[in-house]
């Protein structure tokens, strides 16, 4: 907030300093990854642009610009990815720095997700007053006016249309297409097989594990050794019954070294079409390795959980 005061002060005549970046571009080159992330986590899109022109100065902060990071995500103890420094409330205090703006986005989205911040989500997603003043409440931003301040900025902007849309894909309990705001191409998987989880993108680093996105856009960790699902909720600021719950896993059940563990809800479908079970494949291996439910999984195959796969039968996953 200081910093984007201390733009403001500095440029009080656009003659003089005129921004790069206007909050209608700013607003336009980012409100798809925004209805993308309130479809994905329940933010709302409004508030994610409100604080991204609001943190950033409209993209034009040396953060943003030098570091991608357009939420003033400081680096905390647990953040072990690259960092920049920048005068904030005390001198050369640590921000995070990111490879691509999207993953700015990304881990905002992420970082909502913490503990501290659960409140936000017992309210409408389409709230932005609540959520607003929910953002203060739970201590995101020190300064009194900062709901006010997003408030009004999403008012001047109409901002709300795009919860709006976003709203339209909640209900329908889908994803929109996920259209490149940056210039960098998307980073996808090369093939189908569970190895591919390696070239799945990487999203966000921080704790011990690598938080990572998967084809199918879920957000997960690879296990380590020793790793346990109550470690990794502890570590990640979630519950224990998620891990389970998400990955379909019997409470007690051990973890190896590499498994796939996602961190929120895997989806209905997967992008493919169909699967040819090989052998050796589980029910639960093919709903972890396309990241479709297990549930839904086996009511679209006519299967129940006790049944015998056998090489060759067709899986569809959607």
């Amino acid at each position: 907030m200081r910093r984007y005061l201390l733009f403001l002060l500095l440029c009080p005549f656009q003659l003089w300093c005129a921004p790069v970046i206007t909050a209608p571009e700013y607003i336009e080159t980012w409100k798809n990854e925004a209805i993308f992330q309130m479809a994905l986590h329940k933010i709302p899109a409004s508030i994610t642009l409100a604080q991204g022109l609001l943190e950033s100065g409209n993209g034009n902060s040396r953060l943003a610009t030098e570091g991608n990071n357009h939420f003033g995500i400081k680096c905390h103890n647990d953040w072990s990815g690259k960092k920049i420094y920048e005068d904030d409330e005390t001198r050369g205090e640590c921000f995070r720095k990111y490879n691509d703006p999207r993953e700015s986005f990304e881990d905002h989205s992420l970082f909502l997700k913490k503990n501290r911040y659960a409140p936000l989500f017992e309210l409408d997603t389409d709230d932005y007053k609540a959520w607003a003043k929910g953002l203060k409440n739970c201590g995101y931003a020190t300064n009194p006016k900062y709901p006010q301040l997003l408030i009004d900025l999403i008012e001047r902007y109409n901002l709300h249309q795009h919860d709006e849309a976003g709203m339209k894909y909640i209900k329908k309990n889908e994803l929109p297409d996920h259209k490149e705001s940056s210039k960098k191409p998307p980073i996808k998987p090369t093939e189908e097989d569970y190895s591919a989880a390696d070239s799945w993108k990487e999203i966000s680093i921080g704790n011990n594990h690598t938080v990572m996105l998967s084809a199918n856009r879920i957000k997960f960790i690879k296990a380590k050794a020793g790793d346990t699902p109550e470690k990794i909720a502890d570590e990640l600021e979630i519950g224990a019954w998620q891990i389970y719950k998400y990955n379909d896993m019997a409470k007690g059940k051990k973890l190896n070294e590499g498994d796939i563990i996602y961190i929120q809800p895997k989806r209905n479908k997967a992008k493919e079409n169909t699967y040819t079970i090989k052998s050796g494949d589980t029910m639960r291996e093919i709903s972890q390795r396309f990241g479709v439910k297990m549930n839904k999984l086996l009511k679209r195959n006519g299967l129940h959980e006790s049944d015998t796969i056998h090489p060759g039968q067709v899986i569809r996953l959607r």
